[in-house]
């Protein structure tokens, strides 16, 4: 029996895992809105909080806490409900984030701990996170093995160097284009308005979603 996953299997989580990276979500849109706004530094330290999450959850699933959570409707609609008031909260400073001008100023060391810090609650909070641990990693587990929680550790910290590694990319990349955004006011002005207010959206959106689902 072998511990871990086969080369095959492994070839087949990271093209799942892939695609569902590629998939615009919370994490995403933190990252370009960041990136764009102060640069690529904080982009890369945003993407390093949220996948920093990403290794709490990893761990989380491994010791079957998340299992737990996900059967427990109450404590499942608190994190739901909680990271969907936590990025309308987030929308709400980003929009109004623009009037103190933080784009001219660079950012302090207390500062970056900040985007870090909200990196990490952006992805914390994100039930699709938990679910996908829950609804994905199963699939790609041999039980036969007798080492559920290696093969968890073993695919998860994979997944985690993919997440961050196209993380990275969308730092970069949104750091560039914000050169150009800095240099046009009007988008300057425009781009924390639209970043917020799809933060708001996807908040409120989550919230009505999960309303439906719960009459249903």
């Amino acid at each position: 029996m072998h511990a871990l996953p086969t080369v095959t299997t492994i070839l087949a989580f990271l093209a799942a895992g892939l695609g569902l990276v590629l998939i615009p979500g919370p994490n995403m849109l933190y990252i370009i809105t960041r990136s764009l706004a102060q640069g690529r530094r904080a982009g890369l330290t945003s993407a390093l909080g949220v996948e920093t999450a990403t290794l709490v959850h990893i761990m989380v699933a491994a010791l079957g806490i998340s299992a737990l959570l996900l059967s427990s409707t109450l404590a499942f609609s608190l994190v739901k409900y909680g990271g969907a008031i936590y990025l309308v909260l987030l929308g709400l400073h980003t929009i109004f984030m623009h009037k103190q001008e933080q784009t001219e100023i660079r950012l302090s060391e207390s500062s970056f701990l900040r985007v870090f810090l909200q990196g990490m609650l952006v992805n914390v909070l994100n039930p699709k996170t938990a679910l996908f641990f829950f609804a994905f990693f199963p699939q790609f587990l041999d039980r036969t093995s007798g080492n559920i929680s290696g093969q968890v550790f073993f695919l998860g910290a994979l997944f985690f160097l993919l997440a961050l590694c196209c993380d990275c990319l969308y730092a970069l990349l949104a750091g560039t284009a914000g050169k150009w955004v800095k240099g046009n006011r009007h988008m300057q002005r425009l781009t924390p308005i639209v970043a917020g207010g799809i933060y708001v959206l996807l908040g409120f959106l989550t919230i009505l979603l999960s309303l439906g689902n719960s009459r249903i």
